[in-house]
């Protein structure tokens, strides 16, 4: 009778051990159940004024509407972008701290930086793409060249007047490949931001700079600087007198950049899970879409899975190109 009763207490137990644990209290151990329940730091790795911010300022605005939380932008420029990644990195892994990664950061850093302490697809998690885009040749609005070729042609005649501006090793290594290209002198000027690489181009303190779109666009419009090639083989939509580097003579001259958003690599799943999803809504959300089109990119928006698929492939390619144009970066 003893033993009996025993096992009724016995499977009662387990009875209430197994309702526990589908009980709403277990529900609550989901991480993501309640995130965010505080503002959302975003780390872009520039100035303000560049690209990537303006790209993180439209994102995180949708985002900010779609999670019922503050999305708050901060700017920690210099290294190249590496003091902001390193820094992400160092935040407690809980989707609370999130990256704005361009492709200088990550793929090209981890192809030019071989004791670059952090990898776009090891120590991150990429979580979506916010666009990808080409390069805008940019120089001085009254500089007498017309084009690709006679810039090239001017710059050989004065070599000591031949400079570049620059932010990080994405631009450096579109402008070196043109000098490889084309034969072209021209010394690297580092600025901090892109949005400070058109204003030096527009006040003739450098020759060009091969810039992206945001803050490149807007300065072309207004008569500050002059577009003489995109990069790649076909001409932007917001600027269709533009000719692509391949019309103007320089076809191998191809970089295509990208930027989007990543968090650290121990976030929990539910959390990457969810951060993915209302990214992807924020980025295709027609509003966002149509206002980065204007900046003269193509809106991303697409999954976790793809955009890692596109960063290693990306990688492999920026380690030939450097390899190819035998650049050297001091780590």
């Amino acid at each position: 009778m003893k033993i009996i009763q025993f096992g009724r207490v016995l499977l009662g137990g387990l009875a209430l051990l197994a309702a526990s644990a589908f009980s709403p209290a277990s529900a609550q151990t989901d991480p993501a159940a309640n995130y965010p329940n505080r503002p959302i730091r975003v780390i872009v790795p520039f100035a303000a004024g560049g690209g990537n911010d303006i790209f993180a300022r439209l994102v995180g605005q949708k985002m900010s509407e779609i999670l019922g939380q503050p999305v708050i932008n901060e700017n920690k420029p210099g290294a190249g972008g590496r003091i902001a990644a390193e820094f992400v990195m160092n935040q407690p892994h809980d989707g609370y701290t999130l990256f704005v990664g361009a492709s200088g950061v990550m793929s090209v850093a981890a192809a030019a930086y071989p004791n670059l302490p952090y990898h776009p697809t090891r120590t991150f998690v990429p979580l979506s793409m916010i666009a990808n885009f080409p390069l805008i040749v940019v120089i001085p609005a009254d500089h007498p060249a017309r084009n690709v070729k006679e810039l090239v042609e001017w710059a050989k005649k004065n070599p000591n007047k031949a400079n570049y501006a620059s932010t990080s090793p994405a631009f450096i290594t579109a402008t070196e490949l043109l000098k490889l290209k084309s034969g072209m002198p021209g010394q690297m000027i580092p600025y901090k931001s892109s949005n400070e690489m058109i204003l030096s181009v527009a006040g003739g303190q450098t020759l060009l700079a091969i810039s992206d779109g945001p803050p490149a666009v807007p300065m072309i419009k207004g008569g500050k600087v002059r577009a003489i090639a995109v990069t790649g083989s076909v001409r932007s939509p917001e600027l269709p007198d533009v000719p692509s580097m391949a019309e103007a003579g320089f076809p191998d001259v191809n970089t295509q950049l990208w930027s989007g958003y990543f968090a650290a690599l121990n976030t929990p799943p539910a959390i990457v899970a969810k951060l993915e999803a209302v990214l992807r809504r924020a980025i295709t959300d027609p509003g966002v879409a149509e206002k980065l089109k204007v900046m003269a990119v193509n809106p991303g928006g697409g999954s976790s899975a793809e955009f890692r698929k596109m960063i290693d492939e990306d990688i492999k390619g920026y380690i030939e190109v450097i390899k190819a144009a035998n650049l050297k970066f001091d780590n």
